[in-house]
């Protein structure tokens, strides 16, 4: 008798249509998700490293009874506080503050608000590079991932279309 892998006991189906199909909407989620998760993996370790603490700390800390310094914006984020309009579309991106490790507090609009999961400004060498989560009803994670151009006054880079699973060259404009 020849002995076949693809033989199977009777009463005893293995094959993967015994398993539940997953909808569009579940595999959607993962595939969200899984973006998501990669996505923070490559842009966290770039927020950390603009948030951690200057190699020389300042002269007065090295006293035992100074008062803890007071972290102040870096000037380099103050740039970015003010109203940008990505003319491709009308959406309005408006940077309120941005604290001293560079998280953020910013309004998202087409033409109605957008809600904003989280947004950072951190320092890459030279440029400072802005990242702007959305979540809100049509906006399942969709993300900015952008860079200020100090010579043209522009914040350009790209936006993450998560339900289409597309990437986008997009600018901003300040408006005056």
């Amino acid at each position: 008798m020849s002995s076949s892998k693809n033989h199977q006991e009777p009463g005893r189906d293995r094959s993967p249509r015994q398993t539940r199909p997953r909808t569009l909407a579940k595999t959607l989620v993962i595939v969200l998700a899984v973006g998501a998760l990669a996505a923070a993996a490559i842009w966290l370790p770039r927020g950390r490293k603009a948030e951690a603490p200057s190699p020389e700390p300042p002269a007065d800390a090295q006293a035992t009874n100074a008062p803890a310094p007071v972290a102040e914006a870096r000037p380099e984020f103050q740039k970015l506080k003010g109203k940008w309009l990505r003319p491709d579309g009308g959406y309005v991106v408006e940077v309120r503050s941005i604290e001293a490790g560079g998280k953020m507090d910013v309004g998202y609009f087409n033409p109605q608000p957008i809600n904003v999961s989280r947004a950072a400004a951190l320092q890459d060498g030279a440029t400072t590079r802005v990242f702007i989560e959305l979540r809100d009803t049509g906006y399942p994670g969709c993300m900015y991932t952008l860079a200020y151009d100090p010579q043209t006054d522009q914040l350009q880079g790209v936006y993450f279309q998560a339900a289409m699973q597309q990437n986008f060259d997009v600018v901003f404009e300040r408006m005056k």
